[in-house]
């Protein structure tokens, strides 16, 4: 992923240098369980440590491949390089190369999610706190971009709150499912190499062994993981959505903090655009871009074909770096998201009490009337505040067939803007708890 885009947390853990640690640290855990099974002299094993504080040379291990065509054992080569070529001989003991490749990816999944739960963390935190500063602030609801009946904004954060709780515990789960690694040998029987040194190197590296593995660990754990990233991604698009039309001009109901200095528009000074949102849901789309190839990824020829290498090693960075820096920046959004409380009423009486429609229809269904009458009264009424520009509550006031089933007190009350409020602690709590 670009640098645009990135945070160098998580970028680090995508590196070479990363990488090639990841895989010495593998190659060295594994000859101690080989030194412990007495396959090879511990004083080897003991060797292969000392290249435990060098930096690997990444551009001689790319001078080797150049030649080898191979990177592992490009690595493998220059691991022998460092520590010499006797002691090295027992390096890779019974292994085969996806060994290293599978339980390095993994670890790098499980590392960049343990960052990605962090990022969500933020996210909550902030949900959270807006949610309860605007608990009772009034907002129009709205269903196919049409004005319904009274919410709160805080309802709307608790919501978006709630749903990234499930993206949450979905990520703990995806991370529970990728953290195995595999130490088998060539496909997977372990014919050349003692379960134990899986065992032994898995839980040196926090790792569960993979319960059975070919030449390769299982590619729907890998499916699943990034399905998991998709949804995320979408829920963060949701986010992002809702804050674009809140800052739409004619709405106005919230928008994206405007620093000091920032430009909208090269060509007009008064643009405040929703830059950030918009590239949200940009990133959103990068972040599911993933998931079908991940998907294809499961179907592997045997014991094994390379038809997923080429996949991961684009995906594995680009996914987790796209939506660790999305989610970030949708938590610096919600938490200087600058809200309008008086824009929102502005926007709720717009069409002067048209939004208690189905309190007044519910009223006259009590009072006796069908609901085909009701709704027919109730409509009738409605039309005029839609095409003429009436006030309803004046409307229902002055048609005779209402008025003879509820009173002008009962019709008053029915617009009364707490009576959609009442419930909101008991949303609140099922969503935040006590």
């Amino acid at each position: 992923m670009i640098p645009r885009y990135s945070r160098p947390e998580m970028v680090a853990l995508w590196s070479p240098e990363t990488k090639f640690r990841i895989w010495f640290e593998i190659e060295a855990h594994a000859c101690d369980a080989q030194a412990a099974l007495g396959v090879i002299p511990a004083d080897h094993a003991a060797a292969v440590w000392k290249a435990k504080d060098t930096e690997f040379n990444v551009a001689r291990i790319d001078e080797i491949e150049a030649v080898t065509k191979h990177d592992v054992i490009a690595f493998l080569t220059h691991l022998a390089e460092i520590i010499g070529p006797d002691m090295a001989r027992f390096v890779h003991q019974g292994m085969t190369s996806s060994d290293v490749l599978d339980t390095t990816l993994n670890i790098q999944l499980v590392r960049a999610t343990d960052l990605l739960l962090l990022a969500m963390d933020r996210v909550l935190a902030a949900l959270k706190t807006r949610a309860h500063e605007h608990k009772m602030t009034p907002r129009i609801g709205r269903s196919h971009g049409i004005h319904a009946e009274p919410t709160t904004m805080g309802l709307t954060f608790a919501r978006f709150y709630a749903e990234m709780a499930r993206g949450r515990a979905r990520l703990v789960a995806a991370r529970a499912e990728i953290a195995t690694g595999a130490i088998s040998g060539a496909v997977g029987t372990f014919a050349n190499i003692d379960p134990a040194v899986e065992a032994h190197v898995c839980a040196m590296l926090g790792l569960t062994p993979e319960p059975i593995s070919t030449q390769v660990i299982p590619r729907d754990r890998h499916a699943m993981y990034f399905a998991t990233l998709g949804v995320i991604a979408s829920s963060i698009e949701n986010v992002a959505t809702e804050v674009r039309h809140m800052q739409r001009t004619e709405v106005l109901e919230a928008e994206e903090f405007f620093s000091a200095g920032q430009k909208g528009s090269s060509a007009m000074p008064h643009k405040r655009n929703p830059v950030l949102t918009e590239n949200l849901t940009g990133l959103a789309r990068l972040v599911r871009m993933a998931v079908i190839p991940a998907m294809e990824n499961v179907a592997l020829w045997h014991e094994r074909d390379i038809s997923h290498s080429s996949v991961e090693r684009a995906i594995g960075p680009d996914s987790t770096i796209t939506l660790d820096f999305a989610l970030h920046r949708l938590a610096g959004v919600i938490e200087k998201l600058v809200i309008y409380p008086e824009n929102m009423l502005k926007n709720m009486n717009k069409f002067q009490g048209l939004i208690m429609s189905q309190r007044v229809l519910l009223a006259l269904t009590q009072a006796g009337v069908t609901r085909e009458d009701s709704y027919r009264l109730v409509q009738r009424n409605a039309m005029k505040v839609w095409e003429q520009g009436a006030d309803f509550k004046t409307e229902l006031l002055g048609d005779a067939e209402v008025t003879a089933a509820l009173t002008p007190a009962q019709i008053e009350e029915k617009f009364d803007l707490l009576y959609h409020t009442k419930h909101v602690d008991t949303i609140f709590g099922r969503v935040f708890g006590a």
